[in-house]
């Protein structure tokens, strides 16, 4: 049974700082690509930031530069390193491994 569960969300002030973790179960995590979503009250799910297998990685045009996603193989653990976080980016965030499990969500609230 595939699981991932995300932690780390919470409440900030703009300028502000969160790191968010995403621990995956049940599948073979080093051969999976892993992404962030968010959703925003009223909005799409968009895609955010993606890093393969290699470690290779993609951002969304609205969080390059303020935002790093990582993995930890070994842990099984994916990362978003959210830096320099504006009202905008207030959403539940979403872990999502390969192209078919999802985690709950976590959210995240920055205040103005």
């Amino acid at each position: 049974q595939v699981q991932l569960v995300e932690s780390g969300g919470g409440l900030v002030q703009a300028g502000g700082s969160l790191r968010l973790s995403c621990a995956a179960s049940g599948i073979i995590f080093r051969f999976n690509a892993m992404s962030w979503y968010r959703q925003a009250p009223g909005k799409q799910r968009e895609l955010v930031a993606t890093i393969g297998f290699t470690g290779s990685t993609k951002y969304a045009d609205s969080v390059k530069g303020r935002f790093t996603v990582s993995r930890d193989n070994a842990k099984s653990s994916v990362y978003l390193q959210m830096n320099s976080l504006k009202p905008e980016d207030t959403a539940v965030y979403y872990c999502k491994a390969g192209s078919d499990f999802w985690g709950q969500g976590t959210q995240v609230t920055v205040s103005s």
